[in-house]
C-alpha cells in the first residue's frame, strides 16, 4: 500500500469508527440478544439459545408443550407488510399526477409547489398524526362536514382502525413519494410523447410503454422510501390505531417493554431488518437492470 493510500484511510479512520460504533455496534448488540434467554424481570442471561428465533413464528401450548404457528405473531407481521404495501399504494395513485403536475408547470412555479409539498417536514410526526386524528376522528373535520352535507346521520368509526393508520400513513409519507417521482418527471423528454401520438398511439399504451419505463427508477425509489419507514412505524400505529391495530413496530416496543422479553424483541427487530434489506437489494437490483439497459 503506497503513501498516498495509507494516508486516506487514516483520514477516514475516524469516520469509519464512528459508523461501526454507532451503526453496526449496536445491530450486532440486538443479534447477539436475539441468540440469548430472557432474564427473570428484564434483560437477557447470558445462555445460548434459538427460542427467541423459533417463539417469533411458532408457540408451544403450555400444558402438552404441542407447537402451533404464533397466530398473533403472524398476524402483526403480516398487518404491518398489508398497510405498507397498501401505504405505498396509495402514496403513488396520489402522488404520481401530483408530481407530473408540478413538473409540467413553468419554472417560476414548480419551486411553490415543491415548497407547498415539503411543508409538512416542517413539523414533528407527531403533531401530524395528531393533525389527522382532528380530522378523521367521530367528532373530527371530516364526520363533522358528512353530516352538515347530510350525507350520514351518525359519525363513522373510522379511528382505531387499519384504514385510520393507513390514511394517517400516506398522509405522513405523501412527500417521500412525490419527490423522487418529480425528479424522474422533470428529467423526461415530452417530445416522446408527441412522437406516440403522431403515431396513433393511445394515452394509455403512452403511459404504459413510454413514461412509466423511463420514470420507473423515480418510482421504485419512491416505492422504497414509502416502504421501509412504514413497515417500522410506530408513531402512527400507536396514535390512530390506539394499542389494537399494533404494527411490527409497537410490538417491538411492547416486548422490550411490558412484555420483558428483551431475545424476542431482538429477535423480530432482525427479522424486521432482514425484510428491509430484502426491499432494498430488490430496489439495487431494478436500479442496476436498469444501468445496464443504458448502456
Amino acid at each position: 500500500m503506497n503513501q498516498s493510500a495509507r494516508n486516506g484511510w487514516l483520514l477516514s479512520l475516524p469516520a469509519l469508527i464512528l459508523l461501526v460504533v454507532g451503526a453496526a455496534g449496536p445491530l450486532l448488540i440486538v443479534a447477539v440478544y436475539s441468540f440469548l434467554e430472557p432474564g427473570d424481570f428484564s434483560g437477557v442471561e447470558w445462555s445460548f439459545t434459538t427460542e427467541a428465533w423459533f417463539r417469533v413464528f411458532f408457540e408451544r401450548d403450555i400444558f402438552d408443550d404441542t407447537v402451533s404457528a404464533a397466530d398473533a405473531h403472524l398476524t402483526i407481521l403480516w398487518r404491518s407488510v398489508k398497510l405498507s404495501l397498501l401505504t405505498t399504494l396509495v402514496t403513488f395513485v396520489i402522488g404520481f399526477p401530483t408530481a407530473w403536475f408540478i413538473a409540467t408547470q413553468p419554472p417560476n412555479r414548480r419551486a411553490m409547489w415543491l415548497f407547498l409539498i415539503t411543508i409538512p417536514f416542517w413539523t414533528n410526526l407527531l403533531i401530524r398524526t395528531f393533525a389527522i386524528l382532528e380530522v378523521i376522528r367521530n367528532q373530527g373535520l371530516l364526520n363533522s362536514f358528512l353530516q352538515w352535507l347530510g350525507l350520514i346521520d351518525a359519525p363513522i368509526q373510522i379511528l382505531y382502525t387499519d384504514g385510520a393508520v393507513l390514511i394517517g400513513m400516506a398522509y405522513v409519507y405523501l412527500p417521500l413519494m412525490v419527490l423522487p417521482l418529480f425528479a424522474a418527471i422533470d428529467r423526461f423528454d415530452f417530445r416522446l410523447i408527441e412522437a406516440a401520438y403522431d403515431l396513433y398511439a393511445s394515452r394509455l399504451l403512452v403511459l404504459r410503454r413510454i413514461i412509466v419505463p423511463i420514470v420507473r427508477p423515480g418510482i421504485v425509489a419512491g416505492s422504497i422510501l414509502v416502504f421501509v419507514p412504514s413497515l417500522g412505524a410506530y408513531v402512527t400505529p400507536r396514535i390512530l390505531g390506539g394499542g389494537k391495530n399494533m404494527m411490527i413496530g409497537n410490538f417491538i416496543d411492547l416486548q422490550f417493554g411490558q412484555g420483558r422479553n428483551w431475545p424476542l424483541g431482538a429477535a423480530l427487530s432482525m427479522l424486521l431488518l432482514f425484510i428491509v434489506m430484502a426491499a432494498l437489494l430488490a430496489y439495487v437490483r431494478v436500479t442496476s437492470s436498469e444501468d445496464r439497459q443504458n448502456v
